[in-house]
C-alpha cells in the first residue's frame, strides 16, 4: 500500500514539474514581465475542441525542450475558450479572456499566439506551425527585436 501511494505522490509531482506555468491574468502577467525583463506569449486556444490548439500544445508548449528555453524568456498567458461544460470557465476569467479577444484576437483565430511586451503592446503574432519546439521558441524571440 505504502509503494502505491509513493509511485502516486511521485507520479503527481513529475507531472507538476513538467507542466507549462500559464497565467491566466493580463495584469499579473504585465507585472511578472515587467519584473523579469520578460515578454508576454498570449496563446489564445480552444484547449477541448481546436485540433491545432491541442496539436500546439502537444508539439511546443507541453515539451520539456521549450519550457527549458522559455524559463527565462517569456511570460506564458493562456486565453482558453472551452466549449464542453465539464471544462467551463467561472465568469469572471471567461470575461477577462473576452476582453482579451476584444483587444488581440479580433479575427477569433485559434490557435493564435501573439507576442506582447511588459507593457500590453503587440511586437508580434503566429499561428500553429509543425515545427520544432526550438524554431517555435525562437520564431517567437524574433519579434524582440
Amino acid at each position: 500500500m505504502k509503494t502505491k501511494l509513493l509511485f502516486i505522490i511521485f507520479l503527481f509531482l513529475s507531472i507538476q514539474a513538467y507542466s507549462q506555468d500559464w497565467q491566466t491574468d493580463f495584469e499579473t502577467s504585465k507585472e511578472l514581465a515587467s519584473d523579469g525583463d520578460k515578454i508576454i506569449v498570449l496563446v489564445f486556444q480552444g484547449s477541448d475542441w481546436c485540433a491545432p490548439c491541442i496539436k500546439l500544445d502537444r508539439e511546443v508548449w507541453s515539451t520539456q525542450e521549450f519550457q527549458d528555453l522559455a524559463e527565462d524568456k517569456f511570460v506564458m498567458l493562456q486565453a482558453d475558450f472551452p466549449r464542453r461544460k465539464s471544462n467551463k470557465l467561472t465568469t469572471e476569467q471567461q470575461e477577462h479572456n473576452n476582453a482579451l479577444a476584444e483587444k488581440y484576437n479580433k479575427n477569433g483565430y485559434f490557435p493564435f499566439v501573439v507576442i506582447l511586451d511588459s507593457d500590453g503592446n503587440e511586437l508580434g503574432s503566429l499561428g500553429y506551425e509543425k515545427t520544432t519546439p526550438t524554431k517555435y521558441f525562437e520564431k517567437i524571440v524574433s519579434f524582440e527585436d
